[in-house]
């Protein structure tokens, strides 16, 4: 295998003027240039990555962990993060978790990891991370970004929506319909942002009169078959449901094809509401109307800001991201029954 110094000879030229061409940092003639790069093609050199890092003092390597591979929700994110890292000319390294139960000590342990594998900065997902977690990180501590999280110890490294905002959006779809009979399928207990988008639901519904006391709620764990199985649950409650409000897509989804499966027009019958507006929510049956989080700008804006810490750049970074809502046509006013809605 050619070396930088198989390259510099072949050139006709010294190891540090074959090392500047290679960079692309330090003044050398045209021709020089020239006569480098045929060297490189003739003896079709690559250098090490190892050796690039030596060269400009970083790996060139953003890590990223995510909680858990699964559904249409990650995607789109990581495809973001590529996009911005690609144009940088830097690369991923991507650690994933596996189990809802032990998410904070596989992301303590996938943070070390990248950083054992010289990873510049680290992007972190998932409501079980602590602010001591990357404290512990010491030198690299202000090398990393979390998103879809807030920590009051670490506010400027934290990127994310208003899901509290998300649900008051949520419980306003379903009343400006006039549902009474509601129910909702809720992502896991200890996620913090399932917490605030059904505090900020069922705030709306007692602010408005309700009682949120008869509100139907159907645990789930954010996958499709947490959806199917809670409506499973719900058709064999006895309870007349004219809409279900789901904390995301995937669940709502699942939902969908349960309710289809037993012969329940969605939105004749019930109405269904999803949370995320995720790819798949434009192609369900019926399309599905949900809560629309920008996680293509929280996302964006936390990369740009880990990019500006780790390389001096001067990426646009803005911390406003409006919830809105999305509408499609699975929600609709209730079914007449007995004369009224």
């Amino acid at each position: 295998m050619a070396t930088i110094k198989d390259v510099a000879r072949k050139a006709g030229v010294g190891l540090a003027t074959a090392s500047r061409v290679l960079s692309g940092k330090g003044p050398v003639a045209v021709a020089t240039a020239a006569r480098v790069r045929q060297a490189v093609a003739d003896l079709d050199f690559r250098p090490s990555h190892a050796a690039r890092s030596l060269g400009n003092g970083t790996s060139q390597l953003i890590g990223v962990y995510i909680p858990i591979l699964r559904g249409a929700y990650y995607s789109p994110i990581l495809n973001t993060i590529d996009a911005v890292v690609r144009g940088q000319g830097l690369h991923l390294v991507v650690a994933f978790g596996q189990t809802q139960d032990t998410q904070r000590a596989e992301a303590v342990e996938a943070m070390n990891f990248l950083l054992d594998r010289d990873c510049d900065g680290l992007v972190v997902f998932g409501h079980a991370v602590q602010a001591e977690d990357i404290v512990a990180l010491k030198q690299a501590q202000d090398r990393v970004v979390v998103l879809n999280r807030q920590l009051e110890a670490l506010p400027e490294q934290c990127f994310g929506p208003d899901h509290v905002q998300g649900g008051i959006l949520a419980a306003r779809a379903l009343l400006v319909h006039r549902h009474r009979n509601i129910a909702v399928v809720s992502g896991p207990a200890h996620a913090l942002d399932n917490a605030a988008r059904l505090s900020g639901f069922m705030g709306e519904l007692a602010r408005q009169g309700r009682d949120v006391s008869d509100v139907l709620v159907l645990p789930g764990d954010f996958s499709n078959l947490a959806g199917w199985e809670a409506g499973e649950r719900l058709l064999s409650s006895g309870r007349q449901i004219d809409a279900v409000f789901c904390a995301n897509d995937e669940m709502a989804i699942g939902l969908l094809a349960c309710f289809q499966e037993r012969g329940i027009s969605v939105p004749s019958d019930i109405s269904v509401l999803g949370y995320d507006d995720s790819p798949n929510a434009e192609f369900a049956a019926p399309r599905l109307t949900s809560v629309h989080v920008p996680m293509h700008d929280v996302t964006l804006a936390g990369v740009n800001w880990l990019l500006n810490r780790c390389y001096g750049l001067d990426l646009p970074v803005r911390r406003d991201f409006e919830v809105s809502l999305t509408w499609r046509t699975s929600v609709a006013a209730p079914p007449i029954r007995g004369g009224r809605r």
